[in-house]
Formats: structure tokens, sequence, C-alpha cells
């Protein structure tokens, strides 16, 4: 196989399209640090560049874990595939090794631990924890996680709000600093949005999954409450996320400049109403994971610019 062709099919098996979540997640909280960082200190590069990589390996472990296990159980061999669900379909397609997969799903693990225990050692020990639980939602979300209904919280909570509150504490803690005086209460605030929405983005995406997944022995929300209260479900949680942005704002809690944020709800809108519509017929569907791909990322885009715009 040539370098070129290899390549290609490593950017489809880690998925990089979807690694610009954790990109964004981190630039919040990066926004936030520049923000907030301490009196007569600067602003770290080096310690933003080690965060980024970090974050982007943990994110790239959990999609090469994920492979690695629907192939093993043989999930992706029965899943719909739609741009946004179901897998790369590299590995069932025999393109890659499972071994080959595996090992790189462990080495970036190791890597973004590597990374933690670092700025545990050297910022602060929450980083620890928030490292520890992460690599926990990775290893054990398709074993554990997703059998019990548990997946999308702690996917929201691992890659959505610990990695905003994770790279604020990274660049502006300092070793003894007691936990309760850690956070602002915007960078708090505004940490719960994008936990959220990365919660919704793995909701939604598992409905055309549903009957590959029960062969594979998952129970995630999906199965559990069928693809209708499901979507009702996901629904509920849009209106949580803008709910808090618009209820942080009129109380004066955050900056104006965070409505922002409110500018991807006709999306958000769109993709509700296609996932009460259209949970069941995945063609019809595809529209809706989309406006929700472009959901989740907008606001996360515009919640780091609104930290960076209150800040000029």
């Amino acid at each position: 196989m040539k370098r070129k062709e290899r390549i290609k099919l490593w950017l489809a098996e880690v998925r990089a399209p979807f690694l610009v979540l954790a990109v964004l997640l981190v630039a919040i909280g990066l926004a936030f640090g520049w923000k907030y960082h301490p009196a007569g200190t600067t602003f770290n590069p080096l310690n933003a560049l080690l965060l980024m990589i970090g974050v982007v390996s943990s994110h790239i472990s959990v999609n090469l874990f994920n492979e690695y296990s629907d192939n093993q159980s043989r999930i992706d061999h029965h899943t719909q595939r739609t741009p946004f669900s179901g897998g790369s379909g590299v590995l069932s397609s025999g393109k890659l090794s499972s071994n080959s997969v595996f090992r790189a799903a462990v080495a970036s693990l190791m890597l973004a631990l590597a990374i933690g225990i670092y700025f545990a050692i050297t910022v602060h020990w929450l980083i620890f924890v928030l490292a520890g639980l992460g690599s926990f939602s990775i290893l054990f979300y398709t074993n554990i996680l997703a059998k019990l209904q548990l997946g999308e919280l702690f996917s929201g909570l691992t890659l959505g709000t610990f990695v905003v509150l994770g790279s604020y504490v990274v660049m502006t803690a300092r070793p003894g600093i007691a936990v309760t005086e850690l956070f602002p209460t915007d960078v708090l605030l505004m940490s719960i949005p994008p936990g959220i929405l990365t919660a919704l983005l793995l909701l939604i995406n598992e409905f055309p999954d549903v009957e590959a997944d029960k062969l594979g022995g998952r129970k995630h929300l999906v199965i559990w409450l069928g693809r209708k209260k499901a979507a009702y479900v996901y629904t509920l949680g849009m209106v949580a996320t803008f709910g808090t942005i618009i209820g942080a704002a009129l109380f004066n809690l955050v900056s104006p400049w965070f409505m922002l944020a409110l500018l991807p709800m006709p999306l958000a809108y769109k993709a509700s109403l296609g996932a009460i519509r259209h949970g069941h017929d995945t063609p019809n569907l595809v529209p809706a994971l989309g406006m929700n791909v472009l959901t989740v990322l907008g606001t996360d885009l515009f919640i780091a610019v609104a930290v960076v715009l209150e800040t000029l």
C-alpha cells in the first residue's frame, strides 16, 4: 500500500474531521485562560500546545477504541453507515488490521495520559482527576458505560465540560490552590453547554445504529427509551443548552457577548425537528445529523469567540 493511501486510511480511521470538536473545546478553555491568567504572569504557549496535543490524542484514542470494539463485536458489519455515524468502515473492510488499530489506540491514550500527569504534577492535582475520569470513559465506554445508559453522560462530561475546565486550569492554576477558588462563575457556567452538546452529538448519532448496537450487546439511551422518547430527550437537551446561555446572560452572570452562541439555534431547531419526525428513517434523518454537527461546533466556536471579544 502506498504511503499516501495509508495516511488517508488512518485519517479516516481516527475520524479526523470530528477532531475539530476537541480543538474547539480546548479553544474555549484557552480563551478563558487568556482572560484570567494571573497578574504578573504570561500566557504559556508551550502549555497551550501540549494541552491541545493531549486532548486531541485522547479524542483519537476514543475513536480508535470505539472502532476496534465495534469491529470485534461486529457492530460495524451491521450498521447503516452515514457520513456522521456508523463508524469509518475501514476496519470492517479489512484495509487495516485490528492489532494495528488497538496499538494506535493505546499509544494515543498513553500520550494523552502522560501529558495529563505532567500537568497534574506541575500545575494542579485536579488535572489528574479529570484525566483519570477521561481515561476511564475511554477504556470502559463499550463494555460498561454503553450498557448502563451512562455513555452519553460520561462522553458529555469527559469530552465536553471537563475539557473546558481542565484547559482553563492548565493555563491559570498553581499548585496548592483550593479547588473552590479555581473557577470563576462564567467559566463554570459556560462549560455546561459544551458538555450537553457533546452528549447530544453521541445521542442523535446512535439513532441509525440501534439494531446493530443491540446485536453488539449495547443498551444506550436510544435503545432504552426508544427513538421517539430519545428524540424528545435530545430536544430538551438543546433547550437546556441554549437556556443556560440565555439565563446566564440575562442574569448578568456572563458577558452579553455570549449571546453570540445563540446563532446556531435555528440549526438546533431543525435537528430536533428532524430527530422527532425521522428518528426511524435514517435516510431522512441524515440532514438532522448534519445540522446537529454544525450546532455543536458552531456553539462551541461562538463561546470561544465571545470570551475573546469580551477581553478586547
